[in-house]
């Protein structure tokens, strides 16, 4: 049967007389529809047909016929042609005019200024406007609508229906952004400030503050300048006895909080106490305040079923919605204010506690996760915490600064004070056996998060915390528990790796029982988490003695490690285990046939956590050259597999492995092993070369006997082709050097054969793979450990400097850069002419071989200073042609500046900077800057003295010398710097755009090195960096290009730094930033004409996600539509090339990593930004690439 004549038949019956019929006829089309969504492909006529006759069984007289109809119009709609879908909408709209009720609750579109419309019809038409609105905002903003949505909504506010009234509120307050602000104005005159004051009736007061938390979350920026009068009315109505208008008060300034930061700042005060007072707003509960943290207090079990009976005894019970508002809103003032943290811990966090006990549960659960907020804000923006009074046995951080002797409260130290109310308070409401999962999880949670912030800070609950995770333990797990097993067992890892074994050893024999019985739990997450916990345990309690609870966690160990189909997580931490059981508790693991490592040792499966296992052992225990010997061969098996993956690991084990040989390297292992090497000396993967080099040197310093003729035979070769390549840098450079040495220590005859090799290599080699630099270095190394070529080298390579040589230019380089190198650190006093020859290339009509020379020059004056460095000198001050040149020599030599010398500098090198040429100004200020930290005490002050000079290249060369101090990250002179460094950045607000863009630079380099220096000043330098962020379009100009126009911005480059130092500051110096100014810096650079700008503001949107969630997720609205611009790509036209639809994709995939990670905090803040989200996910481009970076 066709698909046209199966139609056909169904139209026949839904037009029958008989009822029945008609109701089967549109059974069967809804059937048919949802078997084969396709029903109507490529057949218009009769999908037209089918519709038509459904719309007119909309109206039939039979309910049940109509309702069918609707259903099946439901499921019609989602198959039709647009042509028709505009068919169904223009009837829709029909029927919501007509007389026919049924048809315009059917319609949804009742007539809002109709007075007898049903409250039915209102609601479903205030909802599709809605959505509408939310949908499809460019479109509705786009039209001019008589009379405004404003005022056709605003009297449903009155309506007598609270539902209408509801509704009316979401409606309005989506309509406002795209209103003008006149209209809102009016509204606000009209329906919003009258009905907050307190001769208003209680509805119309109810219904505005709901008014006005909805206006604050969906158009902050239009209610903001009203708040001076909007906040005090609200705080005024907060007081009202009355539940309803009390909850939606708090809520409305929960949202004025979070959503206008900068103008609810003045009322914070006000609105804490407000806060403080009515989280206790039990007016059921008959016990004093003081006895609030107590409330709930489930000692005594046997009085928990009376007082279930009693906790509810009024159900008309409503406080419980007003102290949890009360909770919100605090925790929304903890969440946007870190700035004043430490303020929070003396009046919002006492309170909080105070609170633990609430009688009920959602408002406990409630509080306590605000508490985690307040603990998570701390660590983010506490500072940093000095623990040395803390019982932990591991190390803290790193401070930037020396901890004054004076005690300051700071976060961390008003958290220690309030450590012992809190753990007693919430261990209180844990410790009942009644106690739902719910809450046992979040109030480990809690501590979990508790001990991050201030390790070692529970040790006087040590008998609650036993007893409390015995009892969750002790349960099976099942699939609603399962969670909160996990949680306790996070914690309990925690809380042993973090306090000292003393305080928690004599409860061992009551936790390891059923710790062991969790480990044997066939759930894998519960038996990986157990292991962890055992491993935080061993380490704790290292060195241990065999007893009960090692040996039968060695048996569990061993059991879980033989099975084949253990879980992958499971078996990574059973090997793990394994390891801390062998160094924590040798005695247990040494006494038995070590099984563990032929599991451990597998050949299939993966190995990455094996090759670590056996890292972590080799390191701390002797086991024995036996078990070495067996590792080796292993590693040696896993380098002979295809792939990168883990082979970084292997070779650091095979470092670690090749050391704890307690008899020696066995003779025959370099044989064996060098062939196994050699596949990785090679440029395809610069760290593998590395630890392959490091390995090699290893061996030669271990076993040079048996390395060096394998060494010699098989790689040298190799090796000489890898040093030339300008790849190898950094680290694997240092291994390369590594390398050089131990090959001249194992035989001092190498040293005249690899000389000459190594440049041979690289002249043969093509210029672009010909890094001389690398070359130089190596041959320097090499004569350093065999001084006694040194004479040789020099003789034979400063033969290449002499007039006339045939010598290629890139040999002369070469040659250069080799005499650079040996300068360092051989006095080239007896060689005066030598000198003479590199100086006399600085007229060379190369520029890398005028480089060479200056670098060779200054590296001789190293060697000699008071010998060669007068010469230089004279050249700066004298030979303008190579001054420049000079310049640089200077530079490399003022690494090793002594004092006397850098007094013979320091006046020409200022004399040189008022030099227009800005290559020349910035090597001088490089020299200039490195002479500052030789002596700071003489000339910092004499840098300080040229930032009024009124040659704008001075006040350059001052600046840029200042940021290059800050490349010295040595505090030695700190204590100087610190009073002069604000008027440095001063210089921010010169009238030179130059000078300026170096200042910026400068803040850059001190936050990023010294933000300790910077941090404090932050108040007075931040809105001279926020100004530079602005575009300034004095500085844009347009340039004639033929016969097209281009517009040049002279800012851009000072605007990039500004926000380069941004993204900086948010790294180094976060405590100390106003986060909502920060956004309002971040969120215009989005839509900065330049897409290096709009990057580095996808990447603080990105940062900004992870460290102050709720500050940017207030802001998403704002963000939302330059990311969706950003998102559509570029323009094609005529003119785009390649290179635009390139770089356009890149920047996508910036915004998409700045849009993924902030999906991951919105939770409906934004709807706007959720429906964005929510394209992007179906956009077939981004979707794939979006779900690896959210994770899912």
């Amino acid at each position: 049967m066709t698909k046209g004549y199966l139609m056909n038949s169904l139209i026949e019956k839904m037009q029958s007389p008989d009822q029945d019929f008609r109701f089967m006829g549109l059974n069967d089309l809804m059937t048919e529809i949802k078997q084969d969504p396709a029903s109507f492909q490529g057949d218009e006529a009769v999908e037209y047909k089918v519709l038509n006759m459904v719309l007119a069984l909309v109206e039939d007289k039979i309910s049940e016929v109509k309702n069918q109809a609707v259903k099946c119009l439901g499921q019609l709609i989602k198959i039709l042609r647009q042509s028709h879908m505009e068919v169904v909408v223009d009837r829709l709209i029909d029927f919501s005019g007509g007389k026919d009720e049924e048809l315009r609750d059917i319609s949804g579109l009742g007539q809002i200024q109709n007075p007898s419309t049903p409250p039915e019809a209102l609601v479903e038409t205030l909802a599709i406007l809605s959505i509408l609105i939310s949908r499809f905002p460019n479109h509705v903003s786009g039209i001019s609508y008589t009379p405004p949505p404003l005022a056709v909504l605003a009297p449903l506010l009155s309506h007598a229906r609270p539902v209408v009234r509801k509704r009316a509120i979401v409606t309005l307050s989506q309509f406002i952004p795209i209103s003008p602000p006149a209209l809102f104005a009016d509204m606000l005159q009209a329906n919003v400030l009258p009905n907050l004051a307190p001769s208003a009736s209680l509805d119309k007061r109810r219904t505005t503050v709901q008014l006005v938390a909805a206006v604050a979350r969906n158009s902050p920026s239009q209610i903001a300048p009203a708040l001076a009068n909007i906040v005090p009315a609200i705080l005024q109505a907060v007081e009202k006895d009355d539940d309803e208008l009390r909850e939606g008060s708090l809520q409305a300034l929960e949202a004025l909080v979070l959503r206008c930061p900068t103008e609810s700042d003045p009322y914070l005060p006000n609105i804490i106490e407000v806060g403080n007072k009515y989280i206790k707003h039990d007016p059921n509960y008959a016990g004093s305040d003081d006895e609030d943290e107590e409330m709930a207090d489930p000692d005594d079990d046997g009085d928990d079923d009376d007082d279930a009976g009693d906790e509810y005894s009024d159900d008309e019970d409503t406080s419980y919605k007003i102290r949890r508002s009360a909770t919100k809103l605090l925790a929304a003032v903890i969440g946007t204010r870190p700035d004043r943290l430490t303020k929070t811990y003396k009046d919002i966090s006492p309170v909080l506690i105070s609170r633990f006990g609430d009688r009920e549960e959602t408002v406990r659960l409630e509080i306590w996760a605000t508490y985690v907020v307040l603990l998570n804000q701390t660590t983010l923006y506490g500072g940093l915490h000095d623990g040395k009074d803390d019982a932990s046995p591991r190390g803290k951080r790193k401070r930037d600064t020396e901890v004054p002797m004076d005690v300051e409260e700071t976060p961390y130290t008003l958290l220690k004070s309030q450590v012992p109310n809190l753990s007693k308070a919430l261990l209180n409401q844990l410790k009942s056996s009644k106690t739902p999962p719910a809450v046992l999880q979040a109030g480990f949670s809690l501590l979990h998060a508790l001990l991050t912030v201030l390790p070692g800070s529970l040790s006087t609950q040590v008998a609650l915390i036993v007893s409390t995770s015995k009892s969750v333990l002790s349960q099976a797990p099942t699939t609603s528990t399962s969670t909160l097993h996990l949680t306790c067992l996070s914690f309990l890892g925690l809380f042993f790796s973090t306090h000292a074994t003393s305080t928690f050893s004599s409860s061992l024999p009551t936790l390891t029982p059923v710790l062991l019985k969790s480990l044997a739990e066939r759930h894998p997450r519960i038996a990986s988490e157990t292991f962890r916990v055992f491993s935080a345990l061993l380490n704790a309690l290292k060195p241990l003695k065999s007893n009960d609870w090692t040996v039968a966690l060695y048996d569990q160990t061993l059991s879980r490690l033989g099975y084949h189909d253990t879980d992958a997580e499971v078996r990574a931490c059973a090997e793990d285990c394994a390891a801390d059981i062998w160094i924590c508790a040798t005695e247990v693991a040494s006494t038995r046939d070590r099984k563990e490592w032929e599991y451990i040792c597998r050949t299939t499966g993966k190995t990455d956590g094996a090759v670590k296992v056996i890292t972590k052992v080799a390191r701390e225990v002797k086991v024995g050259d036996d078990w070495v010997n067996g590792c080796v061969a292993w590693l040696m098996g896993l380098l002979k597999k295809s792939g990168r993956l883990g082979k970084v690991e292997v070779f650091t084990a095979l470092d670690v492995l090749l050391k704890s040989y307690q008899s020696g390297i066995p003779a025959d292992l370099p044989s064996s092993l060098i062939p196994q090497v050699k596949t990785y000396i090679s440029t395809a993967d610069i760290s593998l070369l590395s630890q392959a080099l490091s390995t090699l040197a290893l061996l030669l310093e271990l076993s040079p006997a048996a390395t060096f003729p394998e060494v010699e035979h098989d790689l040298l070769n190799d090796i000489y082709i890898v040093t030339h390549s300008p790849l190898v840098a950094g680290v694997a450079l240092e291994s390369l050097f590594r390398f050089y040495s131990a090959l001249i220590l194992a035989d001092n005859q190498i040293a005249t054969h690899v000389v000459p090799n190594l440049v041979i290599a690289a002249e043969k080699a093509p210029k672009a793979d010909a890094s001389a630099a690398n070359v130089a270095k190596s041959i320097a190394v090499v004569v350093k450990n065999q001084l006694g070529v040194a004479a040789g080298t020099i003789a034979e390579y400063s033969k290449y400097l002499k007039k006339g040589t045939k010598a290629q230019p890139s040999l002369v380089i070469l040659s250069l850069i080799i005499i650079g190198e040996l300068g360092r650190f051989i006095d080239m006093a007896p060689q005066r002419d030598i000198f003479n020859l590199v100086v006399e290339h600085f007229g060379s009509e190369q520029e890398e071989m005028r480089a060479a020379a200056a670098f060779a020059a200054g590296n001789i004056a190293i060697g000699n200073l008071h010998q060669f460095l007068p010469a230089i000198v004279k050249m700066v001050e004298s030979d303008p042609k190579k001054r420049l040149l000079a310049l640089h020599a200077s530079k490399e030599a003022s690494y090793l500046f002594l004092q006397s010398v850098a007094d013979l500098l320091w006046g020409p090198l200022f004399e040189n900077s008022q030099n227009a040429e800005e290559t020349t100004r910035n090597v001088a200020a490089a020299c200039l800057g490195k002479l500052a930290t030789t002596h700071p005490s003489k000339y910092l002050p004499q840098l300080h003295a040229r930032i009024k000079d009124e040659n704008p290249d001075t006040r350059a060369t001052v600046v840029s010398a200042i940021r290059y101090t800050f490349a010295d990250t040595s505090q030695s002179y700190d204590e100087l710097l610190s009073p002069l460094l604000v008027d440095f950045l001063s210089l921010m607000v010169d009238e030179n755009l130059s000078v300026r863009r170096l200042a910026l630079s400068s803040l850059n380099s001190a936050a990023r090195t010294k933000p300790h220096l910077v941090r404090d000043h932050l108040v007075s330098l931040l809105p001279n960096l926020y100004k530079e962020t602005i575009i300034d379009p004095a500085l844009i100009r347009t340039v004639q290009m033929g016969p097209w126009t281009h517009k040049v911005d002279d800012g851009l480059e000072t605007r990039k730094t500004a926000y380069e130092t941004m993204y900086t500051l948010l790294d180094t110096c976060l405590a100390k930033l106003n986060l909502h100014e920060f956004l309002s810096r971040v969120i215009p650079g989005l839509s900065d004409d330049s897409d290096e700008i709009k990057v580095i503001c996808h990447m603080m949107l990105f940062r900004l996600s992870q460290v102050a969630p709720a500050a940017v997720a207030q802001r998403l609205d704002e963000a939302t539509p330059q990311l969706e611009k950003t998102m559509k790509g570029a323009t094609v036209t005529k003119d785009t090339v390649k290179q635009d639809l390139e770089r356009a994709a890149e920047l996508q995939r910036s915004a998409l990593r700045a849009v993924a990670a902030l999906s991951k905090i919105s939770s409906g803040v934004s709807p706007k930004f959720d429906l964005f989200v929510e394209d992007v996910k179906k956009t077939p481009a981004w979707a794939s690439e979006f779900k690896e970076l959210v994770g899912q």
